[in-house]
Formats: C-alpha cells, structure tokens, sequence
C-alpha cells in the first residue's frame, strides 16, 4: 500500500510539470516576421519611386517653370502646343537614298524643323536659311540645336539647295504620316511654319508664319535655358 501511495503522487507530479510545457507556442513571432516582410517590400518601393521622382524632377521642373510659373509680362512670340505630342513611334522616315530612319534616332536634341516639298519654294528656302542663321547665332549653345528638314513628297532636292543645307538632317515622310505628330495653324499649310521639338521627341512649339527672327531666336533661348539642368549638347 505505501509503495502504491508513493507512486501515485509521483505520477501525478509528473503529468503536472509536463502540461504546462505542452501550452508553450514558440510559432507567435510568425506574424511580426510577415510585417516586417511587409514593410521591406513597402520600404522597396518607396525608395524606387523616389528614385525615379529624383530622376524625372529636372524636366519636370523645366517644364513646370516654362508653362505653368509665367512671371507677369512675359508673352511667348511662339505658340506653344498643349499638350505635347510625341514624335508617333511608327513614323515613316527614310533618307534620301530611300533607307529607313527610325523615329526614335530625332530624340536626344532640340530640332528646328522645316517642312516642304523637295522642290523647295522661296519660302521653304528662307525657312532653311532662318534655320541655319539662328542656330550659329546660339554661340556655343547651338550644339545642343539640330537642324531637320522634312521632304513631304517624293522629289529629289535640287543639289545647290543640299549644298546651302549641310549639315542638315534632311529626311522623307509621307505628307499623311507627318500630320499625325504636326499640325498648321488654321487655315494654314504644314508647310508654312518651322515646329520646335524638344529633346525628348515632343512637338511643343509652333513658330508664326514667316517669323520674326529676333523673336523666334528668344523663343529658342528661353527653352534651353528652361531645359539647362537636364538637357547636354549631343545625341
């Protein structure tokens, strides 16, 4: 009987010191773990966006600068297309020698863009003179300036007018495909104004029928002094 007494509390004991051990929970940091995964993959993020904020900020900033902050008296000769409209991707561009041109090549540089038929009038003569005048008169700015000129039509330019143009990119388009990036004023010709294009590929001025070039030249020197911070000389 005492050896039954004896165990029994024994047993007991036993079963009282291994219950509460079975209660022990070693998997409750589990959740703190899947919220700090959570705020890494927030951390991530956040710091991507402000990566790409730093980034886009110069432009943004330019632009802002030039469209939106317009100190009282400053009028613009120019007139400016809201909103912008990027060279289309699929613009059928070839070269004189009937290869093609990617669109994607006029990015990289302010463009002075003129706009004719390969038998170039005396309007579209002056138009690349104006062309090539303003951007020597830029000073060493003018290396961030290129000139374009657009052949709407399939023929050939004569060989004095390539001559005056050197230098020039001088590429064809379709007159049709060409109106899906520029426009004329109303009741006016493509071929009647020089369109200013951003370094990004965007239309964003329309320079005034047979332009003053004192005006137009201030137009073109207050857009790279806009785009300074951002823009360097040199596709």
């Amino acid at each position: 009987m005492s050896g039954s007494n004896s165990s029994a509390p024994g047993s007991g004991a036993s079963l009282e010191s291994s219950t509460p051990l079975s209660f022990t929970v070693h998997s409750m940091p589990a959740p703190a773990m899947a919220d700090d995964a959570s705020r890494r993959t927030a951390n991530g993020r956040l710091k991507m966006f402000i990566v790409l904020l730093v980034c886009a900020a110069p432009v943004v900033a330019s632009y802002f600068t030039y469209f939106v902050i317009r100190p009282e008296g400053r009028t613009n000769y120019s007139e400016l297309i809201e909103p912008l409209r990027p060279v289309p991707a699929t613009l059928p561009l070839t070269d004189l020698q009937g290869r093609q041109v990617a669109a994607e090549s006029l990015k990289g540089q302010w463009l002075l863009v003129v706009v004719s038929g390969g038998a170039c009038d005396k309007r579209c003569e002056h138009y690349l003179w104006l062309q090539r005048q303003l951007r020597e008169t830029l000073g060493r700015e003018k290396e961030r300036v290129d000139k374009l000129w657009l052949i709407d039509d399939a023929t050939a330019p004569r060989s004095a007018t390539l001559d005056a143009v050197a230098g020039a990119t001088v590429l064809r388009v379709p007159r049709d495909a060409l109106a899906q990036w520029f426009a004329p004023a109303p009741q006016r010709g493509l071929e009647e104004h020089i369109y200013i294009v951003d370094p990004l590929g965007n239309w964003m001025m329309r320079v005034p029928v047979d332009p003053e070039p004192a005006k137009f030249k201030r137009d073109v020197e207050k857009l790279l002094r806009a785009s300074a911070g951002w823009d360097k000389p040199g596709r």
